[in-house]
């Protein structure tokens, strides 16, 4: 695919704040006689399962070029064909500055009224396109693009579209706009190209959250540009040219691969139109060659992070993972909950079956002693296991979800659903096997736990809030001083941020596996950084390997394990100070 330097020169030149009367049309704009014009169909798609009852217009431009012995790249565009797009992709596809792209465009879903004399439609604009969390991105991957591949172009040629991620761009203005973003995010290996105009990254449903979240997580593998006007709007839900702003510095500084044009227009498309044909070709530059992830500035993402070392799949086909455990050697065990078995991670990577039947397992932790202690989910015990594996009761009485032992012997244990489910209990079982309550009724949903490299405080995840308490541990064990202390993003489209497992390293760092991913937090209580994992999903997680440096995440049906820079300490080992956080 070609790129003339002559492209460069040009888009730089727009990147800079231009006045109205600078926007003249790009000669992409205009139809060149005898460039070669591709076919716009259109369709009504109305039997979407994930926006029920909607009614949509689609428009599908189809290339002259294209030939359903190869699959097409796809740009998927809110809001319907935008920027004259048919005429552009029609030059630069002719010139060869863009692949052979098919273009869908959707209309919003309304669902019509049932009389529509006496009652409104419901818009549903705001709500699939300012709303964040996967739901429009799964309705464009399993609803959309499959409702086109039915369809055919007039001469009878199949509609067959790209499956890869690389391949497809998603773009839109305005409410569209963050749309688009919000599915790349969202969905980075389905989308990994991002066309916004006017975006808005404001207050409506959230999206003026984006700057935070884009500085604190992992970079994803992303191309995105982005054009605003300093005229655009700046009403309740906030300044669309300042939020723009943010959001271009915010990926700058998380070292994603985003250009920008700035202008003096306000929310329209004069500004987005002139520039269309520019942004177009930066967006498929060099390609079939991916964007990948860049190297954010993120201070503790890159202090905990190795260069290069991503997350590895270690087993998978389990029914639900749960309660790794480390032991002295750095071996990891964990649980496969439904199925009563316990498997163990050993030198070569792969894990295998330890305990046939162990009781149904959730939380584990291993003691001083070398026992890997284990809360049973079939009844209300703590268990014990010795070298020979068998089951000893230490406690019970109560029905537990995950514990840690310190390294004078004493078991902190969560207990969620002591009080008819609406507070919960936190035990502390001596080595002598005495046990008693040491909080009640603050924590909604007590689960993952653990405890400070110091050992002076104990962190307790509330499951259904987005806090994770911190006590501190008096000399007899007990607690004093309870407060919300970590501050735990939460997504959109949840009431909580599903914080359960909990880990710690050995500079103080909370690592709390939550709905967004491993958020790791400052011993301040602030979120620094969070790391998605590969499937999406985390319930708990533990530092393993001989130097405790590899992080062991349980994932529904998956574990995976991925090598750091930071080195974990597990609760049986002495206490260690770390130095204060930066405040």
């Amino acid at each position: 695919m070609k790129t003339p330097a002559l492209v460069l020169a040009t888009f730089v030149a727009c990147l800079q704040p231009v006045s109205a009367e600078d926007y003249k049309p790009a000669p992409e704009l205009t139809e060149v006689p005898g460039v070669p014009k591709g076919e716009v169909l259109k369709f009504t798609f109305a039997e979407s399962k994930i926006f029920p009852g909607t009614t949509r217009n689609v428009t599908v431009y189809v290339p002259h070029q294209y030939n359903p012995a190869k699959p097409a790249c796809v740009w998927v565009n809110q809001d319907g064909m935008q920027h004259k797009a048919a005429t552009v992709f029609d030059n630069l596809i002719a010139k060869g500055e863009m692949p052979v792209t098919i273009y869908i465009a959707a209309s919003p879903g309304v669902v019509k009224a049932m009389d529509g004399k006496s009652a409104l439609d419901r818009f549903n604009r705001s709500f699939e396109y300012d709303g964040l969390g996967d739901a429009y991105a799964r309705f464009v991957l399993t609803e959309l693009l499959p409702f086109v591949e039915k369809q055919k172009t007039t001469d009878g040629r199949a509609i067959v579209l790209s499956k890869d991620g690389n391949d497809r761009c998603i773009g839109g203005s305005s409410s569209g706009a963050v749309c688009a973003f919000t599915a790349a995010w969202e969905k980075p290996a389905e989308f990994r190209r991002v066309f916004s105009t006017i975006g808005t990254y404001v207050g409506l449903r959230g999206a003026d959250g984006y700057p935070t979240l884009v500085r604190k997580f992992e970079p994803k593998p992303l191309r995105i540009f982005l054009q605003d006007g300093d005229k655009d709007q700046n009403i309740y839900g906030g300044d669309w040219w300042m939020a723009n702003q943010m959001m271009e510095r915010a990926l700058t500084f998380a070292g994603y691969e985003v250009n920008h044009a700035w202008g003096t227009e306000g929310h329209n498309a004069k500004h987005g139109d002139a520039i269309f044909p520019d942004a177009v070709r930066w967006l498929w530059k060099d390609w079939p060659a991916q964007p990948k992830a860049g190297v954010s500035k993120n201070t503790m993402l890159n202090e905990i992070i190795l260069p290069g070392e991503g997350w590895q799949l270690v087993g998978e086909g389990y029914q639900f993972t749960e309660g790794p455990a480390v032991n002295a050697q750095g071996e990891v065990f964990f649980n496969d909950i439904p199925g009563g078995r316990t498997f163990k991670i050993g030198p070569d990577g792969k894990p295998a079956e330890f305990i046939a039947d162990s009781k149904k397992a959730n939380g584990m932790a291993f003691g001083p002693d070398s026992r890997m202690f284990a809360i049973a989910t079939a009844e209300p015990v703590v268990l014990a296991y010795g070298p020979d594996k068998v089951a000893k009761a230490v406690a019970d009485g109560f029905k537990g979800n995950d514990l840690v032992v310190a390294h004078n012997g004493n078991i902190y244990a969560t207990d969620p659903l002591s009080v008819k489910g609406e507070s919960s209990r936190i035990w502390l079982i001596k080595p002598d096997g005495s046990k008693q309550v040491v909080d009640e009724g603050a924590v909604r949903f007590s689960n993952g736990i653990t405890l400070s490299p110091d050992q002076s405080l104990l962190y307790v995840a509330d499951s259904r809030s987005h806090w994770v308490y911190s006590f501190q541990i008096q000399p007899d064990g007990t607690l004093a001083n309870r407060q919300r202390y970590f501050h735990i993003h939460q997504p959109d489209t949840a009431d909580d941020a599903g914080t359960d497992g909990l880990e710690v390293d050995r500079d103080g760092r909370l690592y709390v596996a939550s709905r967004m991913g491993i958020q790791v937090c400052d011993q301040a209580g602030r979120v620094n950084c969070i790391i998605p994992t590969p499937n999406g999903r985390v319930s708990n997680l533990v530092f393993g390997g001989t130097q405790f440096d590899t992080l062991y995440a349980t994932c529904g049906d998956k574990v995976y394990s991925r090598k750091m820079k930071a080195k974990g300490i597990p609760a049986f080992l002495p206490p260690v100070k770390p130095n204060p956080p930066r405040l």
